[in-house]
């Protein structure tokens, strides 16, 4: 399964690995990718949630849109 999502509040390369991290976390999730600077997060996995990834994103300090 692979999904996109819009993250809102990145300004730097911090940020992106702070969501990065925290989404790698996910149980289920087995790549992710972040672009700065449209703000995409794709996450690659099976048996994953818009929730689990919501949280995941919220637990770096930013939101998805």
């Amino acid at each position: 399964m692979n999904k996109s999502y819009t993250v809102s509040g990145m300004t730097c390369e911090h940020c992106v690995h702070a969501v990065t991290t925290e989404v790698s976390r996910v149980a289920g999730v087995t790549g992710v990718d972040v672009d700065l600077d449209s703000g995409q997060l794709a996450v690659r996995g099976e048996d994953f949630t818009d929730e689990q990834i919501t949280a995941a994103v919220d637990e770096a300090g930013y939101q998805l849109t």
